[in-house]
């Protein structure tokens, strides 16, 4: 019985092979890794439990120090644009007054 592939995260056609260690869509010849396909499974969640996707809009719901800094993000800040990533700090935004910061999801709420 043979191993049955995911489809294309780009155009989703169940016409996917592999070729090395790649996955091959065979429509679109988009490329992608089976660690990638892994990664874009996992769902991110909010504090609240609302699902997160690239170019939400979130606002913090605690205060939370920045690190190497004196300044904190503070409650209530609405951070547009977010991006999601792996790892342990889940989101990469531009914070207002900030700059480029990486947020966990667990101190954000989906607006």
């Amino acid at each position: 019985m043979t191993e049955m592939l995911p489809a294309c995260p780009a155009c989703a056609s169940e016409l996917t092979y592999e070729l090395g260690a790649l996955l091959v869509c065979a429509e679109c010849a988009h490329e992608w890794s089976r660690e990638e396909f892994e990664v874009l499974d996992q769902v991110v969640r909010d504090s609240v439990g609302n699902v997160l996707m690239d170019g939400d809009t979130v606002t913090v719901i605690k205060d939370l120090k920045v690190k190497g800094s004196s300044s904190k993000v503070k409650v209530g800040t609405k951070v547009r644009e977010i991006r999601l990533v792996v790892g342990d700090h889940d989101i990469d935004c531009k914070i207002p007054g900030i700059g480029k910061m990486g947020l966990k999801s667990k101190f954000v709420r989906k607006v």
